[in-house]
């Protein structure tokens, strides 16, 4: 068999771990990716629309999804500071609690995890090329990290009163962005072509912490 078939046929048996039929703990595999999503999106994409998009369904099924995760208390919609015609949806305590104890996701990382820092990078590394060719060959872009973005701009960062302002800036939605939002997923993301010196300097962090 050849080495590229049999690394893809790993891949998509490993892909079993969260697409299943029925439910795992009350929630179909299209629900636990709505609130993975959520629980990992920033804030300019955790809108009905945005989700819609990153699971691939329409408005209405998407709708559906979102009453379903808040009749389990798991999100809230809240009002939107940028636009209040807008809602945002919010993981809830209880909801960030049934995803850290039951994702189905969980087993997968923690079994990439057992790798070790080093091969954890390698693998993010090349997933990222596969998905980077697939992007380009189906002219597509999936949501992804803020740090790998194109319109994320470093800012030097100045005092207010006393306190600190965002380090970076979003230069399509015009916004403050904090380093902790540089870790979300953003459905407007567009990929830098040169590695993010964020990314740089977390790898060579963890790979330090390691040592």
């Amino acid at each position: 068999m050849p080495l590229a078939r049999e690394a893809v046929e790993l891949l998509v048996q490993a892909a079993r771990a969260w697409y299943f039929e029925g439910n795992q703990h009350g929630l179909r595999d299209r629900e636990w990716m709505a609130l993975r999503f959520l629980g990992r999106a920033n804030r300019f994409s955790r809108t009905p629309s945005a989700l819609a998009g990153f699971i691939g369904a329409t408005r209405a099924t998407a709708s559906q999804i979102v009453k379903t995760l808040e009749s389990k208390s798991f999100l809230v919609r809240k009002p939107s500071p940028e636009d209040k015609r807008s809602v945002l949806l919010n993981v809830t305590a209880q909801g960030e609690k049934c995803l850290s104890q039951h994702d189905p996701v969980n087993h997968v990382v923690n079994a990439v995890t057992a790798l070790g820092t080093e091969e954890c990078i390698r693998l993010r590394d090349s997933l990222r090329d596969i998905l980077n060719h697939l992007d380009a060959a189906h002219q597509r872009l999936d949501a992804s990290i803020c740090r790998d973005c194109m319109f994320l701009a470093e800012r030097s960062p100045s005092t207010s009163k006393g306190r600190a302002t965002a380090e970076f800036m979003c230069r399509l939605y015009r916004a403050p962005v904090s380093l902790q939002e540089t870790e979300l997923l953003c459905t407007s993301f567009e990929r830098t072509r040169d590695r993010p010196k964020i990314e740089e300097h977390l790898d060579r962090a963890r790979v330090a912490s390691q040592g």
